[in-house]
C-alpha cells in the first residue's frame, strides 16, 4: 500500500517514498557516500548525541526563525544544498525546487553540474538564487559561467573547493551512472518499475548538463561530456585561483569544503563572504571526521571574522538548531530536499521544508527560545558537543 501524502510525517518518509518512485542509479547517487560510506554515516548518527536543555514556563509568543544569510533575508536559517543531477531524480528537478525555495524564502543554491540550465532556472523564478562553481582548467569556460551567474542576477557564488579529485563511491560504479542513464538491461528494467519517473522525463527535453553542453569547447553531447568533465576537475587549484574567481565575480562569495581551522584561516584571507564546514555529504575523503564534530572548532577559529554555515547530516528541524547553536549561521539541506523531489516533485521540496521549519520551531520552543537571536551552546547539555 502506497503512503498517502498526508501521512508524510519527517523526512525519512520522504526518503522512503523516494526509493520507491526514482530509478536506481539516480536514488543510490543521491543517498551515498564514498568507500565504505563510514562518514557519510557519522554525519548524521553525530547529531543524534548532542542533547538538547528542556525548559519551561517561558514565555513563547511570537516565536519567528527569520535571520540572515550572507546579508540576505531567509526565513529559517537553510538553504538548499547544490547537487548535480537534481533533474534526474525528477523532470525539470531544480526549476522545481528552486521554485519551492523561492517559495518558502530560503535560498536555492544550483550546481555547476545541473541539468537544468542558469538561464533555464532564472527564467523559470522571480528571486535571484545562489550558484555553484566548479573550478575546471578550461579558465574561459569558467569565466563565461561566472558571467551567465551575473547576467541570471544570481545573489551568491559558492566556490566548492574539495572536488579536484573524485572520491570513489561502489554504488554509482556498479550502476553504471550518467545522464541520461545508459539503457542497460538491469537500468531498462530498474526503470519499468518507474512510470511516473519515465513520464516525468519522456515529457521533457532537459536530460543533459544543461550549464555544460552546448557551452564549453568539443562539449557537444552526453558522450564527449564524461570525458571532459575527468579531465577538467583542477588539480592545481589554489588559493590564488579562489582570489581570481572572487575579483572575477565581484559579489557575495561562499566558500564549500571547509573541514580545517587552518582551511578556514585561508578562507578568511581570500576575502570570502562566508564558508560552509563541509565534506562533500561524505562523498568524498571517507574517514574524514563528521560536519557537526568539525563545526566548533572551525567557529571557535574564524566565528568573528567570517559567517560559518554547515552542511551535511542534517535530516530534521532538531539538527539544525543544534549546528546553529553551534556557531552556524546558515545550515543547507541536500539529500532531504533531493527526497523530496523525488517523492513528490515540487510539492514535495515544500513538503521538506515544512517539515524542518516545523521541528525547528517546536524545539527552539521546548528549549524556552522566541527567536534565533537566543540560541548559543547554552541551549544544549554539557558535555554532549
Amino acid at each position: 500500500m502506497s503512503m498517502g501524502t498526508n501521512m508524510i510525517t519527517c523526512i525519512e518518509d520522504l526518503r522512503v517514498l523516494a526509493q520507491k518512485r526514482v530509478p536506481r542509479m539516480f536514488y543510490d547517487y543521491a543517498d551515498s557516500g564514498s568507500w565504505t560510506e563510514s562518514t557519510y554515516r557519522a554525519n548524521h548518527s553525530d547529531f543524534a548525541k548532542i542533547k538538547f536543555r528542556q525548559r519551561v514556563a517561558v514565555n513563547l509568543e511570537n516565536r519567528s526563525l527569520a535571520t540572515t544569510m550572507v546579508g540576505q533575508q531567509v526565513a529559517m536559517p537553510v538553504a538548499l544544498s547544490p547537487t548535480g543531477l537534481t533533474g534526474m531524480q525528477h523532470a525539470d528537478g531544480e526549476i522545481l525546487a528552486a521554485r519551492a525555495a523561492e517559495r518558502f524564502g530560503v535560498p536555492f543554491t544550483l550546481s555547476t553540474m545541473s541539468i537544468c540550465s542558469i538561464e533555464d532556472v532564472a527564467a523559470h523564478t522571480t528571486k535571484p538564487f545562489w550558484f555553484q562553481l566548479y573550478v575546471m582548467k578550461d579558465r574561459e569556460f569558467i569565466n563565461r559561467l561566472i558571467d551567465r551567474a551575473r547576467a541570471a542576477n544570481c545573489s551568491a557564488l559558492v566556490l566548492t573547493l574539495d572536488l579536484q579529485v573524485l572520491g570513489q563511491r561502489h554504488k554509482d560504479i556498479r550502476n553504471g551512472l550518467s545522464a541520461p542513464p545508459k539503457l542497460t538491461i538491469p537500468n531498462i528494467l530498474n526503470m519499468a518499475t518507474k512510470p511516473r519517473w519515465v513520464a516525468g522525463m519522456l515529457a521533457t527535453k532537459r536530460r543533459g548538463f544543461g550549464n555544460i553542453v552546448g557551452h564549453a569547447t568539443s562539449v557537444s553531447d552526453m558522450s564527449s561530456l564524461s570525458a571532459w568533465t575527468q579531465q577538467q576537475f583542477d588539480l592545481s587549484l589554489s588559493w590564488a585561483d579562489v582570489e581570481w574567481i572572487k575579483q572575477r565575480w565581484g559579489g557575495k562569495l561562499i566558500i564549500k569544503g571547509i573541514m580545517d581551522p587552518e582551511d578556514a584561516r585561508l578562507a578568511v584571507a581570500s576575502g570570502a563572504d562566508a564558508l560552509i564546514v563541509s565534506n562533500h555529504g561524505g562523498r568524498q575523503l571517507d574517514g574524514a571526521q563528521s560536519s557537526i564534530e568539525a563545526l566548533p572548532a572551525i567557529v571557535d577559529a574564524v566565528g568573528s571574522q567570517i559567517e560559518v554555515h554547515m552542511d551535511g547530516g542534517v535530516r530534521s528541524g532538531q539538527d539544525v538548531l543544534k549546528a546553529v547553536a553551534l556557531g552556524a549561521k546558515g545550515v543547507y539541506i541536500g539529500r532531504p530536499f533531493l527526497y523530496g523531489l523525488g517523492a513528490m516533485g515540487e510539492q514535495g521540496v515544500s513538503k521538506c521544508l515544512d517539515i524542518i521549519r516545523n521541528e525547528l520551531d517546536l524545539t527552539m520552543a521546548f528549549c524556552g527560545l522566541r527567536d534565533l537571536q537566543q540560541v548559543d551552546k547554552k541551549i544544549l547539555l554539557p558535555g554532549t558537543f
